[in-house]
């Protein structure tokens, strides 16, 4: 029987359920809590705003966003936003699912850590964003009810949070600071990995190769 939280109900395909127990074998407690919470962030988000996104792929792109810091799949030569994502296009062509549909949940992962251009695209893609800035950042907070914010928290509690999920990023993203370049991640690296030199977007457009 499909679970119902805070009147959301998780997708119950199969596809769905594998994408579950796929990031819950691959991630910490922490992150697969978390992934489950953008889930429901997002859609509940989404009613409040009128945006309707297909439920089963707004979940694969909750589910698997952060991926990419998992030791499981994280890389050393890109964004941990871009490894979740391609993970995410993998597992739906194999499962049939391709294209434009693939598409969107590629975009919402890759992009969910870029302020305001996923907020004007599809609802698959918003939706994933405005889920994490709820969870994360505290952003929309009162946009979902106590009651609501009480339920979701219960299934999938959220001890230390701020504290874990800081941790995570640094762990998923220390191995690979040049990926950080003019994106969020650069002052999680500042904060906690010693010697971090963040890039200077200026710097490169001074010492490029161009002639003046």
């Amino acid at each position: 029987m499909a679970e119902t939280i805070a009147g959301v109900t998780i997708p119950d395909s199969a596809l769905a359920r594998e994408a579950t127990e796929l990031v819950r074998d691959a991630a910490s407690p922490l992150l697969f809590h978390h992934s489950r919470r953008v889930f429901l962030w997002g859609t509940l988000r989404g009613r409040e705003q009128g945006l309707d996104a297909d439920p089963e792929l707004l979940y694969v792109g909750a589910m698997f966003h952060d991926l990419g810091l998992t030791p499981r799949y994280q890389r050393a030569d890109q964004r941990f936003e871009l490894d979740g994502a391609d993970e995410a296009r993998r597992f739906l062509n194999a499962h049939g699912i391709t294209g434009g549909p693939a598409d969107l949940v590629w975009t919402g992962i890759a992009l969910h850590t870029t302020p305001e251009i996923p907020l004007r695209m599809a609802p698959e893609i918003a939706l994933v964003t405005l889920g994490v800035e709820l969870d994360v950042l505290g952003i929309g907070y009162h946009a979902v009810s106590d009651a609501e914010r009480s339920s979701v928290v219960a299934a999938h509690p959220r001890p230390d949070f701020r504290k874990q999920i800081l941790a995570a990023f640094t762990e998923g993203i220390r191995n690979r600071p040049e990926t950080t370049f003019g994106n969020v991640k650069a002052d999680v690296l500042a904060h906690f990995v010693p010697g971090f030199t963040r890039g200077d977007f200026v710097d490169v457009i001074r010492n490029s190769d161009w002639p003046e």
